[in-house]
Order: C-alpha cells, then sequence, then structure tokens
C-alpha cells in the first residue's frame, strides 16, 4: 500500500483565504496584515481590543521521550484542533515556528503530518514571515554593538574576558560553537574568544516568546545582562542603548502569524524555542490572543513532558498567568515497542512483551504531568502497523496509572479519526478538574529548584554541581534573581543526561556543565550533561535530499 507524501498532502490542500480564517475567530480583514494570500499578522490594536474578554479552554499537548519511530505530537496538536472543530466546538491551535536547522538537519518540519497538518507547509518550515531572521538580526545587532563599543574607547569598561552575548545564526553549524572575533589587528578591533548558539536558543527568542506587548519587549530586552565589568557589575543591554533598536527590527515579529490547517481551522504560529535548550513553547501574546477568541485552544510544548510541559508549567505558566484545563499525552505503539528494547528495522513485527516493557516511559510521564494538578489523557497516536493486542496493551497499562487511553487516526483520517479524543479532552476540560499549581515556588532557592527539577520529574538521585556553579547561583540570589524559575538544558531523549538511557531510569546523577543567566526573559538556563546549545549536522543531513524539481516545486522537505 502507498502513502502519499505530508507534502504531497499540503499541496493538495483547499486553502481558504486568511480573511475567511481570521473570521472564524472573530478578527476583521482590517486586523489582519497579509502574507500572501494564506497567512498573516494579527495587528497589536486587535490584541489590545480583546484583552478583557474571558479565556477559553486551555489544551496542552506533550509526549513521551522521542524515539527514531516517532510520536507525532505535533501531528496530534493538529488532529484534535480538527476533531473540536468537527465536533461543533470554536477551536485554535497554538504551535510554534521551525527553525532552519532541524529541517536541513534531521527532525524535519513542524507542520504536523499526514491528514493533521497546518498550512502553507513549504512556507512554514522555511522563511515564513521572517520572524526568526527578524531575531537572529536583533541579537547580532547586539553583539556588534558591545565589540563596537570596546573598539571605541569602552566607556562602560567592560571587561573583555566576561563578555556573555554570544552571536547567533539559524542554522546548524559545529564550526562556529567557539570562534575567535576581532583577528586581523587594530581596524577590525579587540581579538577574543566567543562563538554562536542557534538562534532558537537566543535570549531574544525566549523574550519574544513570553513578552505581553511591544513596552513589556523593549523593557526586558534592557534587561538582559550581556557582559561584566572588572568588578563583576553587569552590563546590561540598554547601557548600550540597544533595546531601542532591537525593538524596532522585532516590531513586526512580534505580532502573532494565523495560518490555517488542511480543514482550514485557524491556527496561530510563533515564536520556536527549543524544548532541550530553551523553554521550548509558542508566544504568550499568540497564546492569550487565541484564549480569548476561541472556547478551546490546543497548544503543544517541545519533546517529551519531561522538557517542554514541565517548562511550559513552571516558566510560561508562571509568567503569563496561564492554567491548562487538560493535557494530552501523545504515546504511539512503535516508541513503546522501542522502549522496550526493540530495534527500529524489527518494528514491524507484532510484539506484546516488548510494549509492555516499554509502558513505564509513558507511566513515568503520567505521573509527572499529574503532579501539576492537571487531569491526562493519553493519545494514541495510530500507525498502520499497530496491532490490536499492542493497543490493548498500552490500554490497560494507562488504566493501572488511573488515566485513559483514546486511539486517534488522524494522521490518515483527519479530524474523523480524532473525533473520539477531541470528545474526551472537551468532557475533561468543561469540567473544571484541573487544580493547577507549579512544582516549586518562586522563594525556593535556585539549586533548591534544580534538585526539584531533577528529583521530582527526571528521578535522578543526585545533582551534582561544582563549587563555582553554586557559588554563582548563591551570586544571582544576593543580586536579587533568586526568585527567577529554572530552564533545564538537556537531552531530550531520556528522563536522564545520557540519551542511550531509555525507559524510566531512577536514581541516576544530573550533571551540571553550566549556568546562565537570562534577565530579560526571567529564568535561569542550567545547562547539563553533553547538551550543545549550536547543535550540528548529522552525518547524512536532510538538505542534501531538498531541491527544486522541473515544475519549481520543492521535493524532499518532510
Amino acid at each position: 500500500m502507498s502513502f502519499k507524501t505530508d507534502i504531497e498532502i499540503a499541496r493538495e490542500a483547499k486553502k481558504r483565504p486568511i480573511q475567511e480564517i481570521g473570521a472564524k475567530l472573530g478578527i476583521g480583514a482590517d486586523d489582519l496584515l497579509p502574507y500572501g494570500h494564506d497567512k498573516a499578522k494579527v495587528s497589536q490594536g486587535f490584541i489590545d481590543g480583546v484583552r478583557d474578554r474571558p479565556n477559553g479552554k486551555l489544551i496542552l499537548v506533550t509526549a513521551i521521550n522521542p524515539t527514531p519511530a516517532g510520536e507525532g505530537k505535533t501531528t496530534t496538536t493538529v488532529g484534535l484542533g480538527d476533531g473540536l472543530n468537527r465536533i461543533g466546538k470554536n477551536a485554535a491551535i497554538c504551535i510554534r515556528e521551525a527553525s532552519l536547522g532541524p529541517n536541513f538537519g534531521m527532525k524535519g518540519g513542524a507542520a504536523g503530518g499526514g491528514y493533521a497538518q497546518i498550512v502553507p507547509m513549504e512556507d512554514m518550515n522555511l522563511h515564513f514571515t521572517g520572524d526568526f531572521h527578524a531575531i537572529t538580526a536583533a541579537h547580532n545587532l547586539l553583539a556588534a554593538m558591545i565589540d563596537n563599543h570596546i573598539y571605541w574607547g569602552n566607556e562602560l569598561e567592560i571587561d573583555e574576558r566576561r563578555i556573555t552575548w554570544r552571536r547567533v545564526m539559524d542554522m546548524n553549524d559545529r564550526a562556529l560553537r567557539d570562534t575567535v572575533v576581532g583577528l586581523g589587528g587594530v581596524p577590525n578591533g579587540f581579538a577574543r574568544q566567543t562563538g554562536f548558539d542557534i538562534t532558537v536558543a537566543s535570549e531574544v527568542m525566549a523574550i519574544l516568546c513570553l513578552a505581553r506587548d511591544l513596552a513589556d519587549l523593549e523593557r526586558r530586552l534592557g534587561d538582559m545582562i550581556v557582559a561584566y565589568r572588572r568588578d563583576r557589575s553587569p552590563i546590561h543591554a540598554r547601557d548600550l542603548k540597544a533595546d531601542g533598536a532591537m525593538t524596532v527590527l522585532l516590531k513586526d515579529a512580534m505580532q502573532p502569524n494565523l495560518v490555517q490547517t488542511l480543514e482550514n481551522n485557524p491556527a496561530f504560529v510563533h515564536g520556536g524555542p527549543f524544548a532541550n535548550i530553551a523553554h521550548g513553547c509558542n508566544s504568550v501574546i499568540a497564546t492569550t490572543t487565541a484564549l480569548k477568541c476561541a472556547d478551546y485552544v490546543v497548544t503543544e510544548a517541545g519533546f517529551g513532558a519531561d522538557l517542554g510541559a514541565e517548562k511550559f508549567m513552571n516558566i510560561k505558566c508562571r509568567k503569563a498567568g496561564l492554567a491548562p484545563d487538560c493535557v494530552v499525552l501523545v504515546a504511539t505503539v512503535r516508541a513503546m515497542k522501542m522502549n522496550g528494547g526493540v530495534a527500529k528495522a524489527d518494528l514491524g513485527a507484532e510484539n506484546v512483551e516488548a510494549v509492555k516493557a516499554g509502558c513505564p516511559n509513558l507511566g513515568r510521564h503520567i505521573r509527572n504531568v499529574k503532579q501539576f494538578g492537571v487531569p491526562v489523557v493519553v493519545a494514541i497516536n495510530h500507525f498502520a502497523g499497530d496491532t490490536e493486542a499492542e493497543l490493548q496493551a498500552v490500554m490497560d497499562y494507562v488504566a493501572e496509572q488511573g488515566s485513559e487511553a483514546i486511539l486517534s487516526k488522524h494522521w490518515a483520517d483527519g479530524s474523523a479519526g480524532s473525533e473520539a479524543l477531541a470528545r474526551r479532552v472537551a468532557e475533561i476540560a468543561d469540567a473544571g478538574r484541573s487544580q493547577f499549581a507549579p512544582l516549586y515556588p518562586d522563594d525556593l532557592g535556585l539549586f533548591a529548584k534544580i534538585e526539584r527539577i531533577a528529583t521530582k520529574i527526571y528521578h535522578a538521585g543526585e545533582v551534582i554541581a561544582d563549587r563555582k556553579i553554586r557559588d554563582q547561583l548563591r551570586d544571582w540570589e544576593e543580586q536579587g534573581y533568586g526568585a527567577l524559575p529554572i530552564c533545564m538544558a538537556k537531552t531530550q531523549y531520556s528522563f536522564s543526561t545520557d540519551p542511550d538511557l531509555r525507559g524510566a531510569p531512577e536514581g541516576h546523577t544530573v550533571p551540571i556543565r553550566e549556568v546562565r543567566l537570562s534577565a530579560g526573559a526571567g529564568f535561569v538556563v542550567v545547562i547539563c550533561g553533553e547538551i550543545m546549545t549550536m547543535p550540528g549536522l548529522p552525518r547524512v543531513p536532510a538538505s542534501e535530499n531538498i531541491r527544486l524539481n522541473p515544475e519549481g516545486l520543492i521535493e524532499g522537505l518532510f
């Protein structure tokens, strides 16, 4: 049996003019700034005008730890949003934008799949409306202004050894992780060691996704610490007078993007921090605007629930005053088999025992999410090769955990395949069962917050940090940053910091390699294990197979 590729399905979409999509949410044509016929930005005036409306129900879609077998979290998010609209609900979807790094690397696109996609798929996975380029430009403007300030006399007395602001680009490029700039003599400035991160790891990205409006954006940009003097006093972006120009570059990028699903339902696609190195959620302004316009908003958090959902709850909800009404945890039979020890090449054969052996990873995520006081439903993302016995094994296991699993066939059947999931999720959200609370209070110490996440979410036995890191955390507490939440940067493939340790490990060690203060975003980044803030391309990058065909259409993109 042959299947159409995602891009083939996307090309067949019968898209409606973006003004019709906006009308479903009460957004008039005058409040949409079109980018072509099928995508638009929502005006700040409209956003300001709906702030006092009551919120709809917020549904978070998260997943088990990713495996090479695929989980389909975005696909499920889109399918659930379409399913809610199918049963007569006024629902909107909120997801992140795609980075060029994984698109040309190995992960692929971020628009869903099969018959549960957001379109225009090619635009979304490439340049879209230019938001990421604006973030890259604003970030690197600040980097240039730092070096320029030093060149012209260094009135702020920046210690060149203590410049913390690196440069960024939206591409996987391991050769740029550590670089030297300023070579070539006096005309080129002072030589110093620095490096690049990927754009999605930029604090500017985090700020754009957490800011409420342009004034809040400019304030947060000004709060960013970019360097220190010899006496260890901080230099902020506002000290360099960079915050105003950066805000100008980000003015349009700050406005949420509106697009549509294959079934012509509204979707906000805005912001794109990775969950393994950043906070992994779409923008606050997109989510809060959607909640004012729709009765149900389906959003997702990146990678597994140990990263994306944890940060959604502890960072985004805390900062934006949000509270999810229901969590949908995505799992697949194939992923259960891989967690149970089956190689990817052997996933086609029925193996109920391997499914059962892999279920503890799912169980750990269920229990973790319930710690936040939010009801959990498991969505089994259906694959054609799943057998009845394997599916039943997952359902029985989930029932033993005090939750319920619902089979969803949205990839193959669109909203018709997600109708049962949509009905149950709506019932739970409407019942008002959620008693959401973050995992830790603001006044808990920074290192204690790290330990709380490591022990309660990762089920680690200990956290290892050398004296320099512990002293740095104490210094930040003394400087008034002790109330900030923690943003853990670690591998997405395991509860541990070892990407090869699957299942539900207990008692492992979490080593902290580095801590970074994101004073503008309002959190402390904790880099664990071997995680990189500038990824590299794989041995055979996806870019080798991406090209234009003779008809001028893109081939090889997801």
